[in-house]
């Protein structure tokens, strides 16, 4: 390619809307446009990037037994009215009409079409086990677009749907499609961490993430220095403490905290560690009608350490919180506490509620909480001594740096993520739902045991910016690299020597296969430089009338602080051999 004939269109400034560096970078290199919040016209620079991402994708996948179709962005209603899921989304799937008044939808993923087709196509146990995958745009509502292509409307997915006759060949196909991303994430030349997770809305309950490490990541990412463990934050078990629960050493005290309603402001007017605070969150179920009225509520208490955080995830795990939760009402709250928010605790409560204690609060002695009074806290709490038992003590708490590795080969770490990759086991929750069954061996009908497997393909460069940049611009991998080569002519429309050597390498490097683009623009070279390190290429050879006449040129790789003399008539070897290595 010549940069001539191609559409290079830097900016000296980001927009002002761009917030983090891979949308920064990527509006100022020209990669990506603005059309509307959370959508964007992939320009060619871009695009180049993206198809290379597909196609390290489709080989691995390929590779690994997927099957590739594609299916319709626009799918029709009545399939997740079958699942469910038609409403249970929520404003996240975009909902529309055709012009008869039917109902569609604008996928965020397939599993209900892909489901359909494997129920019409996959009769026998014979025909199993199959994987189907594509590379398709999808479009997801989101309340707040924001970080361009990381967390966009629309965006290009790989995702893939496994089928098999059985739980132990469903396993297998999940651990084919876990290594055949740990291939394909290896390929991209990214620092990456693959982590147990969270199932979320799809369901299941065999899940991982893929996230690549970066210090603007919106994911926190625990894991082990010392072992193979790692988990997102919601995933993540805390363990309890070793040993008993200590014996009381304080009396119980109502104690005036006036105008302190957090749990550090109270340890520092008390001068206490944080630790020995309890924080009191109160939540609500309801119980519904046939008519979708509330029938019943209840009230729950729980309480974690005043250092520490609650994990919704987990407590939407707990008996009794499994439909879903809220937070409590003002209302409900004083109805329970006599009392408003800020000194809310679990004794001397007006009506009882449920209470839930973190496995660390559980055994804590002589803590301290909400006096359920403005301006008071309690102080020298114990269990038995001055509240009963809690009704429940459940690992309801994120982890943090220091906690023990469930593993117990250490202590945990924490560092942050973008999450380029997820795959799930997802069991008979699609299967029964749309009743895709099989004859088994025995002739009898059977569930399609299913996975599904997700890549971003539009995120991954965004990811791998966030990654590798410094303050010039993009330093792309050579594997998804706009181009692996720039080469840079000096003056090359002044001097015939520099533009026949120009010439040569390029068409050198082309026919070794390297993926190379000429600047033949004639700019300057200071303003020539700056738009191929903003853009990223990761090798350029620079060539002037100078370097020729002592049969050199220059090399210098994108990460490297200076070029290097190079003789000309070994460079292109040079850069070969780079890119092989």
């Amino acid at each position: 390619m010549k940069a001539s004939r191609f559409l290079i269109s830097t900016l000296k400034e980001a927009p002002a809307d761009a917030e983090v560096v891979s949308h920064k970078l990527m509006m100022r290199a020209g990669m990506i446009k603005k059309l509307g919040a959370g959508i964007y016209n992939y320009m060619p620079m871009g695009l180049r990037v993206i198809r290379k991402v597909e196609a390290i994708v489709r080989e691995e996948m390929d590779r690994a037994g997927a099957i590739e179709m594609t299916m319709p962005v626009v799918q029709p209603a009545e399939l997740w009215l079958e699942t469910g899921r038609f409403d249970k989304m929520g404003p996240e799937l975009l909902r529309i009409q055709d012009r008869h008044g039917r109902d569609f939808v604008v996928q965020p993923t397939s599993e209900e079409v892909v489901t359909d087709v494997a129920r019409q196509e996959f009769r026998s146990y014979k025909q199993l086990p199959k994987n189907l995958y594509q590379i398709q745009t999808k479009f997801r509502d989101e309340r707040r677009p924001r970080f361009g292509l990381m967390r966009g409307r629309e965006f290009i997915m790989k995702d893939a749907y496994s089928f098999d006759k059985d739980q132990a060949g469903a396993k297998a196909s999940y651990q084919n499609m876990a290594q055949a991303y740990r291939k394909i994430f290896d390929r991209f030349g990214l620092r990456y961490r693959a982590v147990a997770a969270d199932s979320g809305a799809i369901g299941g309950d065999l899940s991982e993430e893929f996230q690549v490490i970066a210090a603007t990541g919106e994911d926190a990412i625990v894991y082990c220095p010392n072992s193979d463990y790692a988990a997102n934050i919601e995933k993540a078990e805390a363990l309890a403490p070793t040993g008993p629960r200590g014996a009381a050493r304080q009396n119980m005290v109502k104690t005036p905290t006036p105008g302190k309603s957090t749990c550090e402001d109270v340890a520092a007017l008390l001068n206490v560690p944080l630790s020995t605070t309890v924080k009191s969150l109160v939540l609500a179920t309801d119980e519904l009608a046939e008519d979708g009225s509330v029938n019943k509520s209840t009230v729950w208490l729980l309480l974690v350490r005043g250092d520490h955080d609650m994990n919704e995830v987990k407590v939407g795990k707990l008996p009794g919180m499994e439909g879903g939760f809220r937070f409590a009402t003002l209302a409900e709250i004083e109805d329970h506490f006599g009392c408003k928010p800020g000194y809310l605790g679990p004794v001397n409560l007006k009506k009882p509620l449920k209470v839930v204690a973190d496995r660390d609060v559980a055994l804590m002695t002589d803590w301290i909480c909400g006096a359920n009074d403005v301006d008071f806290h309690m102080t020298g709490v114990n269990w038995g001594r001055d509240l009963p038992e809690p009704d429940l003590v459940a690992d309801i708490r994120n982890v943090v740096a220091g906690d023990k590795s469930p593993d117990g080969k250490g202590e945990l770490a924490i560092e942050r993520g973008i999450e380029i990759g997820h795959v799930f086991y997802l069991g008979t929750k699609y299967s029964k739902a749309m009743n895709a069954t099989f004859l088994g061996e025995d002739g009898k009908p059977q569930p399609m045991e299913m996975g599904c497997y997700g890549i971003g393909i539009t995120r991954l460069p965004a990811a791998a910016i966030e990654q590798n940049h410094d303050e010039r611009g993009i330093i792309w991998p050579d594997a998804i690299a706009p181009f692996t080569v720039v080469v840079c002519p000096i003056g090359m429309d002044r001097s015939e020597a520099v533009k026949q050597e120009a010439e040569r390498i390029y068409k050198e490097l082309l026919a070794a296969g390297v993926d190379v683009i000429l600047d033949d623009r004639g700019e300057r070279p200071g303003a020539m430089f700056a738009d191929w390190e903003l853009i990223g290429v990761p090798h350029r050879i620079t060539i002037g009338d100078k370097g020729l006449k002592d049969g050199v040129v220059e090399y210098q790789h994108r990460r490297d602080a200076e070029a290097s003399k190079v003789a000309a008539a070994e460079v292109v070897a040079l850069v070969k051999g780079r890119l092989s290595a």
